[in-house]
């Protein structure tokens, strides 16, 4: 965007054309405000204020650099209470240099204090310069070698879209030391585990800690140990945390949200993440109910610096700002990964009354005006939806949350047909997830996935199709029509593949009526008949997702991320599943040379409370979900 700046000379208009650069905007013009009369100088105005501050004398302070008087301004503070920045009224600013400057500085040669009022309190004066002249940066024997111009160069920085209200919120990040966060690998290594797609342009990790003996030290200590792990990963690929474009973050207790957020700003902070901080979904699950620690972590890596952000900072009248350091939306190459949402009032930022649906719907809208924001719509545009229902919520409301979805997006495609074509409208698919709690108690949390090509008629590219390739037999399985019944998927342009299968009771009897036994029987670990009933059903979802992987030309290297949700109910540890999974695979990739198996298992296994296409019915054995693109 090109923009004009209001400029008083000041540090703050200064600060705010550097941040305008960084955010990719142009500043093509420079303008302020003068008196109509010029002949006389004006004190206050729309433009500048008299001020005035206990302490500060114009006599003895004006025309100090900000930094001689660093330590004076501090205890000015601890005196009177005055802001140190000068943003309450104590002072005016004068910049003479900053990065924006880049062939030169100004230098003051002479100027004159006028003293406007004596008071012995809070004397006020103005300086008047009188002779000035630029110095040339690069013949200056004051400046460093380093270039810091660089740093606010359009070309080398991302596109942040950061909304800024009236009340800014911080966060202190502290620095964990060298030595406590050895200590912490080398007291939980023994336990952590890694997962990694396999892809390299787009990729998941996931880091967990295995604790079946139940000896976690607590969420704080869990999640720097999986934060310091996933950290070292990144920097193994190359990368770093400006690499990320999403983060779930899975806790035991919502009740610690706060100690979660105070520990995960310690590692992903905007100063690693120049280019916007990754957006983020934030789910209490039971994990120690199955084996795990406190916390689990999985990230999407982009090998590139292509992404752009909406970061909403402060209250704002048409999005909620985000309840931790996370960004409300991440695009990245035609995919908008929007950060889960809750039903809060943007304005009070409160979760709507009225129950689940409710919350649902306020969640919707504001999932609606993040879209906007990339030219898009959830109406049109959403390639998934993911509801997390709490536990909180009664079963008899429960289809409330359905009923709301489908009407909310139905009328909302009604009333983008009437403004413009939407002929090329997407079929997205649902997954509805029961977990013990949400963040602020929330009842429901939206997550929704979008297609968002730069140029929305863009042609669309034909899909080749493989529908008649003969499909080969593993396990013994054959192909049945009833197989259709398992699964929602949604192949965009033949670029974007995302599928999602549900295996009820009814479903595992048939899987388990129609597997021959063909894996092998591995004896690593005692199975008993649920055990093996789920050992059938993982691999014939193995053998599904790969059917559908070869009918729509896609591979399993094009996978980006893959989780596999269970209900605690079945009474199987993750260790047990996760072993199952990884022999699985091992056997696909005997039976077939096209999979290539790494070292790392390519899954992340979630526990959930009940999982299903449909919101009355969250009583899956097992769900998957899956998400692949073409690079």
């Amino acid at each position: 965007m090109k923009v004009v700046a209001l400029v008083s000379g000041g540090k703050d208009s200064c600060y705010a054309m550097i941040k305008c650069m960084q955010y990719s905007h142009q500043v093509v013009a420079l303008a302020n405000l003068l008196p109509a009369d010029d002949s006389v100088d004006e004190l206050d105005s729309y433009m500048y204020q008299t001020v005035a501050a206990m302490g500060l004398d114009p006599r003895k302070h004006l025309g100090k650099d900000i930094g001689f008087l660093k330590s004076y301004l501090h205890r000015l503070k601890e005196l009177y209470g005055i802001n140190v920045c000068g943003e309450g009224g104590e002072y005016e600013t004068l910049t003479l240099d900053c990065p924006l400057f880049l062939k030169a500085r100004i230098v003051l040669d002479e100027f004159d204090v006028i003293m406007e009022s004596s008071e012995a309190i809070a004397p006020v004066g103005i300086l008047h310069p009188l002779a000035f002249h630029l110095e040339n940066k690069e013949e200056s024997n004051s400046i460093s070698g380093i270039d810091k111009t660089s740093e606010i160069c359009p070309e080398n920085v991302g596109f942040v879209y950061e909304v800024q209200g009236d009340f800014l919120q911080s966060s202190e990040a502290t620095c964990q030391s060298a030595a406590e966060v050895t200590k912490l690998d080398a007291v939980a290594e023994h336990r952590l585990r890694i997962s990694r797609t396999k892809s390299y342009s787009t990729f998941s990790i996931c880091c967990w800690l295995q604790d079946s003996c139940h000896t976690s030290a607590g969420l704080q200590e869990d999640l720097e140990v999986v934060l310091k792990k996933i950290e070292l990963e990144l920097v193994g690929c190359g990368f770093n945390w400006e690499n990320v474009l999403y983060v779930h973050l899975y806790i035991a207790d919502m009740n610690k949200f706060t100690i979660a957020n105070e520990t995960y700003v310690r590692y992903i902070t905007q100063e690693k993440c120049p280019f916007g901080v990754p957006s983020r979904s934030t789910i209490e699950l039971p994990l120690l109910q199955v084996g795990l620690g406190s916390a689990n972590i999985e990230v999407l890596v982009a090998n590139d610096q292509s992404k752009r952000v909406l970061h909403v900072q402060s209250i704002s009248c048409w999005a909620p700002s985000c309840i931790g350091p996370y960004s409300q939306a991440t695009w990245h190459k035609e995919i908008l990964h929007m950060a889960g949402q809750l039903g809060l009032d943007p304005p009070t930022m409160t979760l709507s009354n009225g129950g689940p649906s409710a919350e649902l719907e306020q969640a919707l809208e504001n999932s609606e005006a993040v879209a906007k924001c990339f030219s898009c719509s959830i109406s049109t545009s959403a390639i998934l939806f993911v509801v997390y229902c709490s536990a909180y919520v009664p079963s008899p409301e429960r289809y409330k949350i359905q009923d709301k979805l489908e009407t909310f997006l139905k009328q909302m495609r009604l009333f983008e047909s009437e403004r413009e074509n939407i002929s090329k409208a997407l079929d997205p698919i649902f997954l509805y997830l029961l977990v013990p709690d949400l963040p602020k108690r929330a009842l429901v949390e939206l997550k929704p996935v979008l297609y968002a090509p730069e140029e929305m008629d863009m042609a669309i590219g034909t899909m080749q199709d493989l529908s008649s390739v003969r499909m080969p037999s593993y396990w013994g399985f054959q192909h049945a029509d009833w197989h259709d019944s398992c699964f929602q998927k949604c192949v965009v342009h033949g670029k974007i593949c995302a599928v999602i299968l549900c295996f009820t009771s009814e479903l595992v009897e048939k899987i388990c009526f129609d597997s021959l036994g063909g894996g092998k029987d591995n004896g690593n670990y005692p199975l008993s008949v649920q055990g093996r009933q789920m050992e059938s059903v993982l691999r014939f979802c193995i053998y599904l997702l790969d059917k559908l992987y070869m009918q729509t030309n896609f591979s399993w290297e094009d996978t980006k991320n893959l989780r596999f949700y269970f209900p605690t109910s079945i009474g199987l540890p993750v260790e047990v599943l996760s072993l199952m999974l990884n022999n699985a695979f091992n056997e696909l990739a005997e039976m077939d040379q096209r999979v290539i198996i790494g070292e790392e298992p390519i899954f992340n296994l979630v526990p959930v409370l009940g999982a299903g296409s449909s919101a009355t019915s969250m009583d899956n054995i097992l769900t998957c979900e899956l998400f692949a693109s073409k690079s």
